[in-house]
């Protein structure tokens, strides 16, 4: 069995990375960020992100859409992850085929989470799922309005926990790169602190998580079995948060100031941890199973 990505995945994921790099690289991030109001959805880049068939990757050519598979939506999300795009993405995504507009990016479509949690409610044109009496909640994140909804939650869709779990593992590939280069770079005692023993040994550590996680969540992708998906995202999850703190850590007093970008992976990766079935949840799952 090969385990390797083809010619065609490949360049789907160079394609998504480019793009994203175009239209929101880090000064678009940082001017989202540092913004003083809430933050603003950007409709253009949303429609940009249709007409490359984002939202479409899984809609059948006959309906408009790209006609890949739940692997490929993975490597586009996973790329989103990596950029810290916001936005209700994977709402919209779910959506595609069954709302107007929301493949072509031009319906912008939110979800009442798993957790009762409601993102991007103001941005949005359509909300699925029961939110009467929803209500503003301070947001860890600076980058993903949120409101919580008092009615019972939904049960976690299988699909929706997947491509989250691609957003972490692109958030904790992207705080793995970011820690070897300042490791390379910042020299103490002259010499590169990526020299010392407890920096190299952190690196490592950063880079086993995420490539566990990159190999489980790669494999949900094919088999699509619930319960590997929610494993898989434990792992995404550990993987982006442990790594985003241990990147904060490599970059030591620097990392800690709000011009460094590591605390946005951190808060993200928090804020997608929250979401979805509770690592309590999945490990008892888990254990009935076996």
């Amino acid at each position: 069995m090969d385990f390797q990505l083809t010619e065609d995945q490949r360049a789907l994921r160079k394609g998504v990375r480019e793009l994203l790099a175009g239209r929101f690289g880090r000064d678009e991030l940082r001017a989202l960020a540092d913004a003083p109001e809430e933050p603003r959805l950007d409709r253009q880049l949303w429609r940009e992100l249709g007409e490359a068939g984002f939202f479409a990757l899984r809609l059948p050519e006959s309906e408009g859409g790209v006609g890949l598979g739940l692997p490929e939506a993975v490597l586009a999300f996973e790329e989103a992850g990596r950029a810290l795009l916001p936005g209700p993405l994977v709402a919209t995504h779910l959506a595609a085929g069954e709302i107007e507009g929301a493949a072509t990016g031009a319906t912008v479509v939110t979800a009442v989470d798993s957790s009762g949690l409601l993102p991007w409610l103001a941005a949005s044109d359509v909300v699925r799922g029961d939110f009467a009496g929803a209500v503003p909640v301070r947001s860890v994140d600076p980058l993903t309005p949120l409101h919580r909804t008092p009615a019972a939650p939904p049960d976690p869709d299988p699909v929706a926990v997947l491509l989250t779990a691609a957003e972490q593992l692109g958030s904790a590939a992207r705080s793995c790169e970011t820690a070897v280069a300042y490791a390379r770079e910042r020299t103490q005692f002259g010499q590169p602190i990526g020299a010392f023993q407890a920096v190299k040994h952190l690196c490592a550590q950063l880079l086993v998580r995420t490539e566990l996680a990159r190999a489980a969540v790669y494999a949900a992708a094919v088999t699509a079995v619930p319960a590997e998906i929610r494993a898989a995202a434990l792992l995404a999850d550990e993987a982006a948060v442990r790594g985003a703190r241990d990147c904060l850590q490599v970059h030591g007093g620097m990392g800690f100031t709000w011009e460094a970008d590591v605390h946005l992976h951190l808060k993200r990766a928090w804020l997608r941890a929250g979401l979805g079935p509770s690592a309590g949840a999945v490990e008892e799952e888990w254990a009935a199973a076996l």
